[in-house]
């Protein structure tokens, strides 16, 4: 069923009662810190619990002896389905649920998540961006920190942290030249890239699809990586992360998906962090928090040599 213009967080948050109440949806509980690092207050959120994450391991296995962990979005759990979205995606509930309202835009039709984003896929994104204030995410390859290879979008509600900037990178992102033209955050030692949007776009959806889209493409075409192919898919030519605000985008290649054997996908490069224990939270911090950023993504020569002793992860 298409998703009615102006209802979808009614229909998110109502469907996540219905998942939760069917056991569909498994909700880690997380504690949660802050670590102050040159000017940025990052928000990690800390497992509490390895129980409940063995729970949602025995019933991933429990799917994978049915059939279904070689690709759960095909097709994705009843219980998770929050409606369509456009005609080619479908909005579904992350069933490991880290993040409240945590959404995925997952294409009808098998796509692979190393293919290049097209515009129907920011068609469908900016159809969820206008409905709340979220925060759109692409984690274009595993080393980008994808976990299943069916193309899928994501969007999580603002703000990501309980206080501060609706975004903690905020701070940092502030300091990127004025204007909407492709640009660079000063402090960030990565290779990226970086564009402001013009305020209002969300309120036209069709028009910020388009021109989104055109952006995503100049900042491929500016680090050096293959851009999308009119009418054909195209897969990327090195993973990367996307992030899609209201007012601006980042993309961020990536070398590897681990630093310190913690996991960092797009929200990472958001200020946002996940780790298992408080014994990872401890040696994240010790490492540091923007040098995690810079190991996991591309030295500003394009240099991709491993950055941390060890086998990459």
């Amino acid at each position: 069923m298409v998703i009615p213009k102006g209802t979808l967080w009614e229909r998110l948050t109502s469907s996540t009662l219905r998942a939760l109440a069917a056991n569909a949806l498994f909700s880690f509980p997380t504690g949660r810190a802050f670590v102050e690092e040159k000017g940025v207050r990052y928000f990690v959120r800390v497992l509490e619990s390895l129980s409940r994450k063995d729970e949602a391991r025995r019933a991933q296995d429990s799917a994978s002896q049915q059939g279904r962990q070689a690709n759960p979005f095909l097709p994705p759990e009843p219980d998770l389905i929050v409606g369509d979205v456009g005609p080619g995606h479908v909005a579904v509930l992350n069933k490991f649920n880290v993040v409240e309202n945590h959404l995925l835009l997952v294409t009808r039709k098998f796509e692979d998540q190393d293919a290049l984003l097209t515009p129907q896929d920011f068609e469908a994104l900016w159809q969820c961006l206008s409905e709340y204030d979220s925060l759109g995410f692409y984690n274009g390859g595993r080393e980008a920190g994808a976990s299943q290879q069916h193309k899928h979008l994501q969007l999580v509600p603002l703000p990501l942290a309980p206080e501060g900037p609706v975004v903690p990178m905020e701070p940092l992102l502030a300091q990127a030249p004025p204007g909407h033209g492709l640009s660079r955050v000063p402090a960030f030692p990565f290779l990226h890239s970086f564009v402001r949007l013009e305020p209002g776009l969300a309120t036209f959806p069709n028009d910020a699809a388009r021109q989104t889209f055109g952006r995503y493409c100049d900042m491929l075409q500016e680090l050096g990586m293959r851009t999308p192919s009119p009418g054909r898919t195209t897969r990327h030519s090195a993973p990367y992360c996307l992030l899609v605000a209201r007012t601006w985008m980042l993309l961020v290649p990536r070398s590897r998906e681990h630093v310190q054997d913690i996991s960092l996908n797009s929200l990472a490069y958001a200020g946002s962090f996940f780790v298992r224990s408080h014994e990872y939270l401890e040696r994240l911090k010790a490492y540091g928090m923007m040098s995690a950023l810079t190991t996991a993504g591309v030295g500003p020569e394009g240099d991709r040599s491993p950055k941390e002793g060890g086998q990459q992860g």
